[in-house]
């Protein structure tokens, strides 16, 4: 046992800094404002969006998009993730 010998104890200080791995939180690409018109029809295409992410690399980036919990069941509204961020 090293305990049994004190000559081979020893310590030492270690600093650990652990750095934030995700300093910023993904954000959209730009400033997004959708207008919608009444003669809107019905399965059309009203805004696309893009998000990012400052910390990850471009490529390595994939986001999912879905409706606020209060908006998930209005037939009014629907969301579809074209799988490009």
């Amino acid at each position: 046992l090293l305990l049994d010998n004190p000559s081979q104890v020893g310590s030492v200080s270690v600093t650990v800094k652990v750095l934030d791995v995700n300093d910023n939180a993904p954000e959209f690409a730009r400033f997004y404002e959708a207008f919608v018109c009444e003669n809107t029809k019905a399965g059309q295409l009203i805004q696309t969006v893009s998000a990012i992410d400052r910390d990850d690399p471009q490529e390595g980036q994939h986001f999912y998009y879905s409706l606020a919990p209060e908006a998930a069941n209005n037939p009014n509204f629907t969301l579809r993730d074209n799988q490009g961020n």
